[in-house]
């Protein structure tokens, strides 16, 4: 046992021994396979990072607080698996009693290029943004080009078929208050197909009426159209729509359409110019403001020739339709 002043000289001594920390080199040099694993899971998190990162910046355009709050999420992620990297590091590879000047002129020159790259990272997603917007914006006007394209189709098939130029439509109208308008096809198809349209609308309800009021349809098919055989029975519709045809155009070889009228000089100017005016006009409004103009008697005379009165009779049990008609 060792008399108690030399063991106190020796802690002293002990004491004033400076202990010097192991070399960074020595640390690595001795384990270099975990110092490799440790890059590579450094090099994995930063790349995670910069994934989360354009994720996050994605979120933004379009505006997605869902996504962005999960991409939040995933950067503050990988940023705490990053410092715990770094403690890692420092825990079992301290730094170096000294490090060069020379090593700490490169160490922020690398920190002062990852600035500048997360700088640029930023400004081209700032770009990307505004390409998107730009994009949009164009795909938008295009969108408007070609509203406006159909729209001006329209008016310009509408001026054909009225029988106007786009010359003639900006001028004046002659004396009597009738622009110059030509006979053209385009309007004689438009009157053929809409008058098509209006006979095949009004045979629909007129047929579901007849087999409401207990008709039936295969005699007065037959009586309408006798000895004609129809591939399929649904084809006796056209045997109706003829005879709405038959009545309709009844007296139209005339000048007059049949229509009887005192002090009425009628001509075949008059007549075209009034069905340019009133095609652009609902018919029901015209009877009502003139029941008795020349339209109103045609609707009245057709109306009557089309309605048979017992077919009438059948429908409403009475004459009072006949009868308000007849009367104007």
């Amino acid at each position: 046992m060792l008399p108690t002043g030399l063991k106190d000289n020796q802690l002293r001594e002990s004491n004033s021994q400076k202990v010097h920390p192991q070399p960074m080199e020595e640390s690595i040099n001795q384990n270099p396979e975990a110092v490799e694993a440790l890059i590579s899971k450094i090099f994995t998190n930063i790349s995670s990072l910069k994934s989360a990162y354009i994720q996050l910046q994605s979120a933004h355009t379009p505006y997605d607080p869902e996504k962005i709050q999960a991409a939040d999420k995933l950067v503050i992620s990988e940023l705490k698996n990053l410092s715990e990297l770094k403690h890692f590091y420092r825990e079992n590879y301290p730094k170096p009693v000294c490090v060069s000047p020379q090593d700490s002129r490169l160490a922020a020159e690398i920190q002062e290029q990852q600035s500048l790259l997360k700088t640029y990272e930023v400004m081209v997603k700032k770009f990307q943004s505004e390409i998107q917007n730009k994009d949009a914006e164009i795909l938008q006007l295009q969108q408007q080009i070609e509203e406006a394209t159909q729209k001006r189709g329209k008016l310009e098939k509408n001026l054909k078929l009225r029988g106007l130029s786009t010359k003639e439509s900006e001028g004046s109208g002659d004396e009597n208050g009738f622009f110059p308008v030509d006979l053209t096809p385009e309007l004689f198809i438009f009157a053929v197909e809409a008058a098509f349209k209006a006979i095949h609308d009004f045979s629909k309800p007129l047929i579901n009426m007849m087999k409401a009021a207990g008709w039936d349809l295969d005699a007065a098919a037959n009586s309408i159209e006798p000895d004609v055989f129809y591939a399929k029975r649904a084809h006796k519709k056209y045997a109706f729509e003829s005879h709405i045809c038959q009545r309709m155009f009844s007296g139209f070889q005339q000048e007059s359409f049949s229509i009887k009228s005192d002090n009425v000089t009628f001509t075949k100017e008059s007549f075209f110019h009034q069905f340019l005016a009133l095609r652009e006009m609902d018919p029901l409004d015209v009877l009502g403001q003139n029941p008795d103009s020349i339209f109103g008697k045609f609707c009245r005379s057709k109306y009557l020739a089309v309605v048979h009165p017992k077919m009438e009779a059948s429908f409403f049990g009475n004459f009072d339709q006949r009868n308000y008609v007849m009367g104007g």
